[in-house]
């Protein structure tokens, strides 16, 4: 009787080691993708009233909770029946990644004429405000579901070999880590402007150390936001090659002489940019059919 007691615990502790280990490989996977959930909900989340942000950043985080647990069990359920469509749709999501990146780059160097929205300066009511703010967290959430997709499923990708007790733990704990981990700095990236603010006002004293720290950090939000978009980016065509790379069997130890992350960025670089034109010119035909 003792003897099977610790032999099960002997078990769940090789299991856990598994998923510690798997979960690494699988976190070093996504980060890229997270390092763009990152920015993006940086962005998005920024822009409200002070006193707005954090319950607003709340409502979001609520909903990323919500696109998990639809999806992972989605996941699981492809992984269990139908695993090659993991590999699928990891190819797919990769398209879709490699297309977003070369899209930024392409508008940083070729700047796109954007609608300028003629709005009169006057002050909006609670309920034109609540309503535009409602309208913002519902944008969030779906860019966040996209984004749930591609992290859950190159998690997935990463431990698809492996049981499925250890893909449903592995992929839950990434899963985890991108709401509580991306949001939970998200929410200290948006308040470092109220912090430095704080940190100005703490004292009468001109030019203190304080005012440094406060000015410093209330300067620095746009371009932290603005860094964390570059860094976005390029995450974006390093994660897309490393799929195409590794789940293309013609590419894979195609370039050995080289380094692995430079084939990976120019595979995501160059199938981007055949993406992009592709969706151009999709776009340019339809229009003039219609």
């Amino acid at each position: 009787m003792a003897s099977g007691f610790f032999a099960l615990l002997d078990d769940i502790a090789v299991l856990m080691d598994d998923v510690a280990a798997m979960s690494k490989v699988a976190a070093k996977k996504t980060a890229g993708i997270l390092g763009d959930d990152l920015a993006v909900n940086a962005e998005k989340a920024s822009g409200f009233v002070s006193s707005r942000e954090i319950p607003v950043l709340w409502a979001i985080t609520k909903g990323s909770f919500f696109n998990k647990l639809i999806i992972l069990p989605i996941a699981f359920l492809l992984s269990a029946f139908l695993p090659w469509l993991v590999t699928v749709i990891l190819v797919l999501g990769g398209l879709y990644l490699a297309y977003e990146g070369a899209e930024k780059i392409y508008e940083y160097i070729v700047p796109h004429a954007h609608e300028k929205e003629n709005l009169e300066l006057r002050e909006f009511s609670k309920e034109e405000i609540l309503a535009m703010e409602k309208e913002k967290i519902k944008s969030a959430i779906v860019t966040d579901f996209i984004l749930s997709i591609e992290i859950v499923i190159i998690a997935l990708g990463t431990v698809v070999e492996e049981p499925l007790t250890t893909q449903i733990l592995v992929v839950s704990i990434i899963a985890l880590i991108a709401t509580v981990g991306v949001y939970g700095i998200v929410a200290l990236i948006v308040r470092m402007d109220e912090f430095g603010a704080k940190l100005i006002a703490l004292n009468d004293k001109e030019d203190s150390v304080s005012d440094k720290i406060g000015i410093f950090l209330v300067s620095a939000l746009p371009w932290v936001i603005k860094g964390l978009a570059v860094v976005g980016t390029l995450a974006l065509l390093l994660v897309s090659g490393g799929i195409f790379v590794h789940n293309i069997h013609f590419l894979h130890g195609m370039f050995d002489s080289i380094p692995g992350i430079v084939v990976e960025f120019l595979t995501g670089l160059i199938v981007g940019f055949i993406t992009l034109l592709l969706v151009v010119a999709i776009k340019k035909i339809w229009k003039t059919l219609q």
